[in-house]
């Protein structure tokens, strides 16, 4: 029998289903204790300006500007990550580490709980509507 194994990058492990949030999301397949180091993203590398012309018109985007040169488009990507949705209340940070695109818990996140980070600016410019649901969201990214 084999057991799967995931990436080192990936600490713990993490399932996408349906979001109430939107589409898909990420949700722990394990306890993820406070603090800690959830998993990654990985994908294409590109130029801030390719990511900003990829970005018109769409309403699910899965990129990341990691510099003020450099973004990462994880749309073609494996990883699990890819799909944590936002919310103005999060579970996790997301964590630009020398170009690596890193998720930390921000409290012990139970099995079964979507993961969530707060975006921030966003290609959007605050013409998407919010659906996270939070008591405190702000309506829009």
């Amino acid at each position: 029998m084999t057991v799967p194994t995931r990436p080192a990058y990936q600490k713990y492990e993490v399932a996408v289903h349906k979001s109430g949030i939107d589409g898909f999301g990420a949700f722990a397949a394990e306890p993820v204790p406070a603090h800690r180091k959830i998993g990654e993203i990985r994908g294409e590398s590109i130029s801030v300006a390719e990511a900003r012309k990829r970005a018109i018109g769409k309403q699910r985007i899965m990129i990341v500007e990691v510099s003020a040169r450099k973004a990462i488009d994880a749309s073609r990507s494996d990883d699990p990550m890819r799909f944590t949705n936002h919310c103005c209340s999060p579970n996790a940070r997301l964590s630009i580490q020398g170009g690596r695109i890193e998720f930390y818990a921000m409290r012990g996140i139970a099995p079964g709980e979507e993961i969530t980070v707060n975006y921030g600016q966003t290609h959007h410019e605050g013409q998407l509507a919010c659906r996270c649901g939070a008591v405190n969201c702000s309506g829009w990214l």
